[in-house]
């Protein structure tokens, strides 16, 4: 009897932890009667280490639910030099730095990092891939470049005023 219960104990804990991941930061229920939480994670740029976002997404690990809300909020955490810019896709589009399968219905949560020249700003898209109540699901977040290496100064001076 002993030798059960302490099965279902390291059945039960294992369930438990294997939704965490390396950068799970916090873990919000939703209530005693759900499976629902709201996972917080962190994500470190790959290409652009000075800048590290926090997303909070909707989880449902024993139900079928098709969860897509989550939001995004991204700062600068380190330096960021024009080496990093330099590497990044600076196309319309950007490039994905982070996807995460959110649902048994093929449903993806990406993350996109798309520069801004005019701007000199990373804007980072939260959204998902499967259109959920006739809407695609999405947050943005901004890291301004000012105030770093990466920030090249523009001329304001009109030429006509010189």
């Amino acid at each position: 009897m002993k030798k059960a219960i302490m099965v279902a104990g390291l059945v039960a804990s294992a369930l438990l932890t294997s939704g965490c991941s390396d950068n799970e930061v916090g873990d919000v229920s939703l209530g005693v009667f759900t499976t629902k939480d709201i996972k917080l994670n962190t994500l470190v740029d790959p290409l652009v280490p000075g800048v590290t976002c926090h997303i909070a997404s909707i989880e449902a690990d024993l139900s079928l639910a098709d969860p897509s809300d989550s939001s995004i909020s991204c700062r600068q955490t380190g330096e960021i030099t024009p080496d990093m810019i330099a590497k990044i896709d600076k196309s319309k589009s950007g490039e994905v730095v982070f996807k995460k399968s959110k649902s048994i219905f093929f449903k993806t949560m990406k993350i996109r990092r798309i520069y801004d020249p005019a701007s000199e700003t990373l804007m980072y898209l939260s959204y998902s891939t499967k259109e959920t109540s006739g809407s695609y699901k999405h947050s943005l977040s901004t890291v301004p470049l000012w105030g770093t290496k990466a920030y090249v100064p523009k001329d304001v001076t009109p030429q006509s005023a010189q």
